[in-house]
């Protein structure tokens, strides 16, 4: 009995350390996260092993509260791998964050963060992979935590953006198309050790994994498929801008000045049945700014913006959500579209800094899977930017490195 009980203690405890990394969303007092490289997207940075790394955030309580941080390294699936902080870590973390300020003239106070890597505490990446960045307090407990990847660029990647082969979808779908070569690296047996992540415009919770390579030729491994590296081309992101904090600008109908200021949006409606439009976008990104004042970071204001949709399609159950790297493509109470009954609108306030915003509406179906095209339709000339990463585990390895890294505009997308 005792045996069997040891035995069962040591399966549960594999099984919660096996188990796959997801990243912690922040609280509401922490805002307008921005983690990026050297390529100045935010959300889930791809940089080279040399390269550098900036995470900014804000704590709208503003009482200079001390913050710190840990780095872990992972495999190719996000559970954890093998190794010892020192072999991928040069340097140290579980450092406090010392770079922060204060806002400055602006009606919410926050305390604005800032962290770089490298630093004189962590001074760089040894190996390449999978990484988690974690941010917590002094007691502690975790605030919030954001995935990145590191790579080596040991083999080239080449990305082409096709329209899907299926005559049903070929107006609707974007699919991706790429070569792998190793003149450098021989990569033996790819079929089981070389692993793909193919990401649309950043986001990581809508990536597809783990397509094998469908054949050789030489060093060269060759990826073209249709459906099973194909996506919903969706449409050009909505839009606002709000750095001028006191008259209306893109989007923007009306401006109120209570607590704080409140940005009315004009009311948004289906693109599903619209002829396709071009309208330049950032591909669902954020970036803070103010004309207000000189430093963003501490003299951008805190602003409730009002969304309004108007939709009649029936929703079967489901629910419409604000979507966009403003919150890292979370879905959760605060992205909420609510109908009121008076109006006859889907509507939300949520509180932004100033800047200019990238948005879109999505609908998360009765059994959780999302339909980013329900609002604003699908159109494969839509211009969307892929990002394809190359895993390689040799036989033996104890890690997942990532050895190439390419990517591709959809916006000159061919048959």
């Amino acid at each position: 009995m005792r045996i069997l009980t040891i035995l069962a203690v040591v399966l549960c405890s594999t099984s919660v350390f096996s188990q796959q990394q997801q990243e912690t969303p922040p609280p509401n007092f922490i805002r307008s996260i921005t983690f990026q490289g050297d390529a100045k997207v935010s959300g889930n940075p791809i940089i080279r092993i040399e390269e550098s790394l900036l995470l900014e955030f804000d704590d709208i309580i503003g009482d200079e509260a001390d913050y710190y941080y840990t780095i872990e390294h992972f495999n190719f699936d996000w559970t954890p791998s093998q190794l010892n902080k020192s072999e991928y870590l040069d340097g140290f973390d579980e450092v406090r964050i010392t770079d922060f300020e204060n806002s400055y003239n602006t009606l919410q106070a926050y305390t604005h963060y800032k962290l770089s890597f490298p630093n004189k505490d962590t001074k760089g990446f040894k190996v390449s992979g999978n990484y988690l960045l974690k941010v917590f307090n002094t007691a502690k407990e975790i605030i919030f935590s954001r995935k990145f990847m590191v790579y080596q660029p040991i083999a080239q990647v080449a990305v082409t953006i096709k329209r899907s082969r299926d005559l049903s979808f070929i107006n609707k779908k974007q699919v991706v198309n790429f070569t792998v070569n190793s003149p450098e690296l021989l990569l033996k047996n790819p079929a089981t050790t070389v692993k793909t992540l193919i990401l649309k415009n950043n986001n990581l919770k809508t990536a597809i994994s783990q397509v094998p390579p469908q054949y050789t030729i030489g060093n060269e491994l060759i990826f073209k498929y249709d459906k099973e590296t194909s996506f919903w081309a969706g449409n050009e992101y909505l839009q606002f801008d709000s750095k001028d904090v006191r008259a209306p600008t893109i989007n923007i109908s009306r401006i109120e000045l209570l607590d704080l200021y409140h940005h009315y949006l004009f009311t948004d409606t289906s693109r599903d049945t619209e002829p396709y439009r071009y309208n330049p976008d950032i591909n669902g990104q954020f970036i803070v700014r103010t004309l207000q004042g000189e430093n963003s970071a501490i003299e951008s204001e805190y602003i409730w913006t009002h969304f309004t949709l108007q939709n009649f399609d029936p929703l079967n159950g489901g629910q419409l959500h604000l979507y966009g790297a403003f919150n890292n493509f979370e879905i959760n109470d605060t992205t909420l579209m609510t109908y009121n009954t008076h109006t006859g609108l889907y509507e939300n306030a949520m509180l932004l800094k100033q800047g200019f915003y990238n948005y879109s509406y999505v609908l998360v179906k009765k059994d959780g899977t999302l339909n980013e095209g329900f609002i604003s339709g699908n159109f494969d000339k839509t211009e969307n930017k892929y990002q394809v990463l190359i895993y390689y585990r040799d036989l033996g390895a104890r890690y997942d490195q990532i050895i190439g890294f390419g990517e591709a505009s959809s916006i000159n997308i061919t048959n």
